[in-house]
């Protein structure tokens, strides 16, 4: 779960504890920097680990709340025999976990780091530790530069202005000069903002391919033509842009970190958006369909960058859910740049053309490439 979602739930809770993974060595779960929430009452959003860690976790928690204090909580997998720590992890690291009572100076951060992912706009969290580690301060600071989903740490001077900005001090809940996993003076954590996945078209196939994409960090937009597609009961909490594509393009914004897919189906309103899109920059750009259609939609228009048809990776997925997997996966491996699966991404370009179908497969609609 991305922080923007652990800030806006955090926001709406009375009481609850973040807990930030500030050490990894070794095998783990997660990266270091991640951080879940666990609310009072037990209830717990994201992960650190698979499941080995959170039951304990849950069980400092209304500690944390009573006593006001921040607390660290380690857990050391890294022995070969890890039945000494009380279960067969199987991680073979080390994971000291920081847990944060959300109120006062930290709540008011995460309510500065939600403003300024709502605004697409990066933003950094400092925690500064005494020299005894005893109490900590926070900071945070804006970042316009990064790109959504690309990690980076904070420049020396970066860390100078963020620490500048610190309201007050915390107590942590660990003995004086006692420093036993040779902790960072300084802890930055670093949030971008969700990139965007704007999808045009609103067809029955393109419910399972909004929530997914929800689900594995993107910030969804739904445009269609079509009132009775485009309504809030078919596509709850996400953004909806109704209108013809003369109409919502200048309304969209489109900039260098978006996502875009045309799924609606639709041959002419298809060629209005590729013919919209001429000028534009994008990180990817998808198109449901055969590369024989592809090539169709193309044809009299100059040629675009970051073009993927058909959408998805190849995995043999049949009916949507399927379908909707390869798809979001395809969306995964371009946002973190990876290149599993690479002679399944993209389409050749030849000549302004495209390469020939290399995929038939009968579907709901002809020449539809359904089994990704």
């Amino acid at each position: 779960m991305e922080m923007h979602d652990l800030c806006a739930i955090a926001l709406r809770e009375t009481r609850s504890v973040l807990a930030t993974a500030i050490k990894v060595e070794g095998h783990a779960y997660r990266k270091q920097g991640v951080s879940m929430l666990i609310t009072e009452d037990g209830r717990m959003y994201g992960s650190i680990s698979p499941g080995c860690l959170e039951s304990d976790l849950q069980a400092r928690v209304s500690r944390v709340l009573e006593m006001q204090q921040l607390e660290l909580a380690s857990y050391d997998m890294r022995p070969e025999d890890d039945l000494s720590w009380g279960e067969t992890i199987g991680c073979g690291g080390l994971v000291v976990v920081l847990l944060e009572p959300i109120s006062g100076e930290l709540r008011y951060m995460m309510k500065q780091i939600q403003r300024c992912l709502d605004a697409a706009l990066t933003v950094s969290l400092l925690r500064s530790f005494d020299e005894d580690y005893t109490k900590v301060t926070y900071g945070y600071l804006k970042i316009e530069s990064v790109a959504s989903g690309q990690e980076q740490y904070l420049t020396a001077n970066e860390q100078a202005e963020c620490s500048k900005k610190v309201l007050s001090s915390h107590p942590l809940n660990l003995k004086v000069g006692i420093n036993p996993w040779n902790l960072p003076q300084h802890f930055t954590s670093l949030y971008t903002p969700k990139p965007r996945l704007i999808i045009v078209g609103a067809g029955n196939d393109v419910v399972p391919v909004a929530g997914l994409s929800q689900s594995a960090g993107f910030r969804v937009v739904i445009t269609d033509w079509r009132a009775s597609l485009c309504t809030p009961e078919r596509f709850p909490d996400v953004e909806r842009v109704h209108g013809f594509p003369q109409e919502v393009f200048p309304q969209l914004n489109i900039n260098e970190h978006d996502y875009l897919m045309l799924m609606s189906h639709q041959f002419p309103r298809e060629r209005e958006w590729l013919a919209l899109l001429a000028n534009s920059n994008y990180a990817y750009l998808g198109i449901m369909g055969s590369r024989t259609r592809t090539a169709r939609l193309f044809d009299g228009l100059p040629p675009l960058d970051h073009v993927h048809s058909p959408i998805g990776l190849s995995i043999g997925a049949d009916g949507p859910e399927e379908i909707a997997i390869s798809i979001v996966a395809e969306l995964i491996a371009i946002r973190r740049k990876t290149v599993a699966g690479k002679s399944a991404l993209g389409i050749e370009k030849r000549s302004g053309a495209y390469a020939n179908d290399r995929y038939r497969s009968s579907g709901w609609q002809e020449q539809q490439t359904w089994a990704r």
